[in-house]
């Protein structure tokens, strides 16, 4: 299976270093930020570095979505997974033209309100996954798989 693993940097793609035992045998392509502990992360990873900051910055959504356009034709991913940051959202969206499947884990510690990136991501995923019973009231089938910490 190819799988495309996007997120920003720092506890987003610490929450996906936690899906190692699952991620480690597929053939895979990760999208994030281009920061220290993300550079330390996934050296040997093959990995596209998006553009950042992405929190409400138009400039950077466009460019990110062009990117996802081209990573997302070039990669030809069976599935995409996040746990966000906003970094995900142009590839959530685009990905329905390629019939590619998503999956979404909302982070670990949002428990009593929805993130922006959940809010726009949830209409554009397969499966949305939370880690607290109180996160499945603010998601409509929403799957609980617990903490991954």
């Amino acid at each position: 299976m190819r799988v495309l693993l996007v997120s920003s940097s720092g506890g987003h793609l610490a929450q996906l270093m936690c899906l190692r035992p699952w991620w480690e045998k597929h053939d895979r392509h990760w999208v994030t930020f281009d920061t220290a502990d993300a550079v330390a992360k996934l050296e040997g990873e093959s990995v596209t570095w998006a553009h950042h900051p992405t929190t409400r910055n138009l400039v950077n959504l466009a460019r990110n979505s062009v990117q996802a356009h081209h990573v997302l034709d070039e990669f030809a991913p069976d599935v995409v997974v996040s746990t966000g940051a906003a970094v995900a959202v142009p590839y959530f969206w685009l990905r329905h033209r390629r019939q590619t499947s998503s999956i979404y884990l909302e982070v670990y510690d949002r428990v009593e309100t929805r993130t922006l990136t959940g809010k726009l991501c949830r209409p554009a995923t397969d499966l949305f996954l939370v880690q607290w019973p109180e996160q499945q009231h603010l998601y409509r089938s929403s799957v609980l798989v617990g903490e991954l910490w």
